[in-house]
């Protein structure tokens, strides 16, 4: 069991929930006042995507990260800034011919997908360690795509949280760490509950922390009703939680969540079963994470 928590707020995600909540983060500014709403509840980390400020849709647009990062850096509230370098991996079959891309396609190279990171240097950016199913499209992340970014990622002294959505990505990574790419104890996000890739359950679970290395740090999430149970879940097998409207929109069954009410829950479940939420002081510590925004 993980007696000091480390809580991670996903704030709004890339997917298609503007017009299923009433109040997703969209503009930069709305994005920034969540993680500084999320920190105020007691995350510790804020994990950061951004949208298109006109339609909501995902974006990949440097000015729009580095318009959250400086808002929520000259903000008081302190949060230790994680910012996605998952984004571009969606791959749709084109109809008449699969080895065309169809409409939804975005795909970007381990160069452009690590931009925002080298020029904004936050603590800690994604690094979605696998290619898999994702709904009804193919999230492609390489072997030789993954060795590249881990080696931008690195050569910029941000910490990478390795996204594991199934076993294979997990031993991927491993091999990661034996080639040199990742340094310090490696920190691990297990992703459940995502369709096509591992099921938001105990066996689930239990089975990927099984396979992380022996000085791994790690957090785990489950989508839609299974956030808090994953949540709880993972505070007893020793990992750290991680919530917010990316994953959940919903608090209770038809009533609409913020991130702060999610983060809240999360730290109630984590108080009562006798743990502790930690400051992004104490998590810094725990993760060895660097001072933000410096080489």
């Amino acid at each position: 069991m993980n007696r000091n928590v480390i809580i991670s707020c996903a704030v709004t995600g890339a997917g298609d929930t503007v017009g299923k909540h009433p109040s997703i983060p969209v503009t930069p500014e709305q994005i920034a006042d969540a993680c500084i709403e999320a920190a105020s509840a007691g995350a510790a980390i804020a994990h950061i995507h951004v949208r298109d400020p006109e339609t909501g849709a995902p974006s990949h647009d440097r000015a729009l990260y580095r318009e959250v990062v400086e808002r929520v850096r000259a903000a008081d509230t302190d949060v230790v800034l994680n910012i996605t370098a998952g984004g571009g991996g969606d791959w749709f079959p084109g109809e008449e011919d699969p080895a065309v891309a169809g409409p939804g396609t975005s795909l970007q190279t381990p160069a452009e997908r690590h931009a925002p990171i080298g020029e904004l240097l936050p603590e800690i950016c994604t690094l979605d360690c696998g290619s898999y199913n994702f709904a009804d499209n193919v999230y492609v992340s390489t072997a030789p795509m993954l060795r590249e970014q881990a080696e931008l990622i690195q050569k910029s002294g941000v910490k990478p949280e390795i996204e594991c959505f199934e076993l294979g990505h997990i031993r991927l990574a491993r091999q990661l760490i034996a080639d040199g790419l990742i340094d310090d104890d490696p920190l691990f996000q297990l992703c459940l509950g995502i369709p096509w890739a591992a099921e938001a359950d105990t066996e689930s679970m239990v089975a990927m922390r099984n396979k992380l290395p022996a000085n791994a740090n790690w957090a785990a999430f489950g989508v839609g009703r299974m956030q808090m149970p994953m949540a709880a879940q993972s505070v007893l097998l020793g990992g750290n939680v991680r919530v917010g409207l990316e994953d959940n929109i919903y608090l209770d069954k038809g009533v609409f969540a913020s991130n702060g009410q999610l983060v809240e829950r999360a730290a109630n479940i984590t108080e009562q079963l006798g743990s502790r939420v930690v400051t992004p002081a104490e998590a810094r510590d725990m993760l060895g994470l660097r001072k933000p925004g410096s080489n």
